[in-house]
């Protein structure tokens, strides 16, 4: 299912990363997350490709999808 994203106790602690790079799952879901489309982050990361930032996006989301998600609130 996961046939790019491996972890490699070896390579970043473990994280999950692309295979055969040094690029983590979490650095792709950050560029995500701050606006960058999939076609800006190979641009940046040319040995990525499209299908490896969107099996990156699956791969958390099947981490999270049996995990609890507690809500917090900051004190103001």
């Amino acid at each position: 299912m996961f046939d790019r994203i491996v972890c490699d106790p070896e390579i970043l602690s473990g994280k999950p990363t692309v295979k055969g790079t040094r690029i983590s799952v979490e650095i792709i879901l950050e560029w995500l997350a701050s606006g960058a489309s999939p076609e800006e982050i190979v641009s940046e990361y040319d040995h990525l490709s499209i299908e490896d930032v969107q099996q990156a996006l699956r791969y958390a989301a099947a981490a999270l999808h049996d995990n609890l998600v507690i809500q917090t609130k900051v004190a103001s």
